[in-house]
């Protein structure tokens, strides 16, 4: 995964529209993404989580998917999906164990075809949202890399970057244990969920995301512009970003 700094994300967006066929990927990249000025109150944001049966998307497979959209920063409950996505190969023990999905619900489930469509049609002009984005972007390349035949570009908030950039400031406070969903939650009185459930982890990840929020400098238009930039100095301490907006692409 490369970050993309060198042009605007929505000219690179139409290059791709060009040579995308018709079709759910075509029909996602047909719709602008948030600007980089747009206020962090205005910005479309989905939540969203996979299961899946390990950590490498070439081998791996995704067990189940679940989303919810957040608008003028507040969670849209109506929004929420979840759906179990069918996979050729049994489950092992561990996943069963980890998930609480079976084989025969795993069989029972929608196609990865249909769920990535229905994944494609509500994030359309929205920025995805996960902690520890990696996992979600890279199943969701190699999935539209195997359907599609193509990667497209895709906005990224990750509130483990936000977390990371915020405790930097605290000596000694930031782990990888401090970091955790589950951790950060607490540190903020969040109510606990059960989890490895891919619509409960959204949902965790997006009320994590209104909480670290209001650690943010209380100015109604800060900017995504901002939100990227101090993110990606979370990643990169003391070395000065590229651009004000991250971009993730493969």
């Amino acid at each position: 995964m490369i970050d993309f700094f060198s042009k605007n994300p929505n000219t690179r967006r139409k290059k791709l529209l060009r040579t995308t066929p018709p079709g759910p990927l075509r029909d996602f990249l047909a719709e602008p993404f948030p600007e980089k000025d747009t206020s962090l109150a205005d910005a479309p944001i989905l939540a969203l989580d996979f299961e899946t049966t390990g950590l490498d998307p070439k081998q791996d497979h995704i067990l189940s998917i679940g989303f919810v959209k957040i608008d003028r920063m507040g969670i849209q409950l109506g929004s929420a999906r979840h759906a179990i996505v069918q996979s050729a190969p049994d489950l092992k023990p561990d996943n069963v164990v980890l998930h609480q999905i079976t084989d025969n619900e795993k069989n029972a489930g929608i196609s990865l075809e249909a769920a990535m469509e229905m994944l494609l049609e509500n994030l359309r002009g929205r920025i995805l949202l996960a902690h520890f984005a990696h996992v979600e972007t890279q199943f969701f390349y190699e999935a539209c890399r195997n359907l599609y035949g193509k990667v497209p570009l895709l906005p990224v908030i990750d509130t483990l970057e936000i977390a990371i950039r915020q405790q930097m400031h605290t000596p000694g406070h930031t782990s990888a244990e401090s970091v955790r969903l589950f951790n950060l939650r607490r540190q903020f009185e969040l109510p606990e969920y059960a989890a490895h459930n891919a619509l409960l982890d959204a949902l965790s990840a997006a009320e994590l995301f209104l909480a670290l929020s209001y650690r943010l400098p209380k100015d109604p238009n800060t900017s995504l512009r901002k939100l990227y930039r101090e993110a990606a100095r979370a990643i990169n301490p003391g070395v000065k970003p590229q651009s004000d907006y991250l971009w993730r692409f493969t």
